[in-house]
């Protein structure tokens, strides 16, 4: 067996299961689930039409590079979303489809790490565990950057050692984050570019929460929002991964993209040839219905909305949590043990949330979700302010 895989941590949701494992939660409240990021909102109907008229390509092989008109819907979505001009993404060269980021940037970190004894991937702290797992499977070591409240929830990128630079092979970033919804500000995105040209990392940046904010007249910028105002047509070492999942309310579908410096999607094409990833035909002609639609993308940010008005009303003056830049998740500050918290809310009612340290790793005797939880927002708004009363009247009790 690969002896990578013993390096492998419990996931989160493992090690919550074992957390509440004998809790016995009353019996009289039903269970409310603010733990798996996973959206609950009705997905577009127009899509899953699309996906059932398409059933006879059932019998077709798919190819792994897509269809040409998937590309290019992704294409003209990248430059009506991030400002990129119009023919500066070759939809042949700069775009994959993918099914789902979660299987892409595990498989783009296997294609691009090359295996030295000092290589290390650099990546926010609290992450995606998929960072880290497929860092140590590609023979790399995770390098954490700590995204404390006091620097907006970001890493302080200017406080990382040059020698952590200069063994960097890829930089991940999420914008808005997971779980702590903040985003990378545009000056910050330039400001790493010129860190990968200096040092020769790949930048890779997760941005499948981009399409939940709050402002519909201030889309958050992107890497490729970036790369546009530096005039940076060939998108050299940068590379973004979205999904229809959160954006569309599709997690099933499995339906992604990766774009940006053709030079590195072109071996990753050639990585994905072997790894029996290519996307389902009927797949790719629903997903070209979801990008070229925002009407329900709209729709999908005024639930949102709904939900984090109501629910941050009913815990202003008991908890200490705030909107966030992005995405639907809150962070929130625990009054003492981030799993204690998470037992006794379960105990009493019946709600279930993340302790923050199982989303972070101590370094230097520091973890930084220590002391919070993550709660996302998926469920119907009714169960969300129930969740959120539930929330209240346990914290309440303490204090008594």
């Amino acid at each position: 067996m690969n002896r990578a895989l013993d390096l492998l941590q419990p996931y989160p949701f493992e090690k919550l299961r074992a957390l509440l494992a004998g809790a016995q939660p009353p019996a009289d409240k039903k269970p409310i689930a603010l733990s798996i990021g996973e959206p609950k909102h009705r997905s577009p109907e127009f899509v899953a039409r699309a996906l059932a008229d398409s059933l006879d390509q059932l019998s077709v092989y798919p190819t792994t590079l897509g269809l040409p008109a998937l590309r290019e819907a992704i294409a003209h979505w990248c430059e009506r979303r991030f400002g990129v001009p119009a023919g500066w993404l070759d939809a042949a060269r700069h775009v994959l489809p993918v099914n789902g980021t979660r299987e892409a940037l595990f498989a783009f970190t296997q294609a691009v790490v090359s295996r030295e004894p000092d290589a290390l991937v650099v990546s926010p702290n609290p992450f995606y565990q998929i960072y880290e797992g497929a860092t140590l499977l590609a023979g790399a070591q995770p390098h954490y950057l700590p995204c404390l409240e006091g620097n907006g929830f970001n890493p302080d990128f200017d406080a990382v050692p040059t020698e952590v630079w200069q063994r960097c092979q890829i930089l991940f970033i999420c914008s808005p984050g997971n779980p702590t919804g903040a985003l990378v500000p545009l000056d910050t995105l330039k400001k790493l570019i010129a860190l990968a040209d200096q040092y020769d990392f790949v930048i890779a940046a997760d941005e499948c929460y981009s399409e939940l904010y709050f402002d519909e007249e201030n889309p958050p910028p992107g890497l490729l929002t970036a790369c546009a105002e530096l005039g940076r047509a060939d998108f050299a070492r940068c590379v973004v991964f979205h999904s229809l999942s959160k954006r569309s309310n599709l997690p099933g579908l499995r339906s992604g993209f990766v774009a940006g410096d053709a030079e590195i999607l072109k071996p990753f094409l050639l990585y994905r040839t072997y790894h029996g990833c290519a996307m389902p035909v009927q797949t790719q002609l629903a997903s070209i219905a979801a990008w070229n639609d925002e009407t329900h993308v709209r729709a999908n940010r005024d639930l949102y909305r709904a939900k984090f008005d109501a629910v941050l009303e009913v815990l202003g003056g008991v908890l200490e949590v705030a909107r966030p830049d992005g995405g639907f998740y809150l962070w929130a500050k625990t009054p003492g043990s981030d799993t204690a918290f998470t037992r006794e809310l379960f105990e009493r009612e019946h709600v279930t949330v993340v302790p923050g340290s199982y989303l972070s790793r101590e370094v230097d005797g520091i973890n930084p979700g220590a002391n919070r939880v993550r709660m996302a927002l998926v469920a119907p708004l009714a169960e969300c302010v129930e969740a959120a009363q539930r929330i209240r009247a346990y914290l309440e009790s303490r204090q008594g």
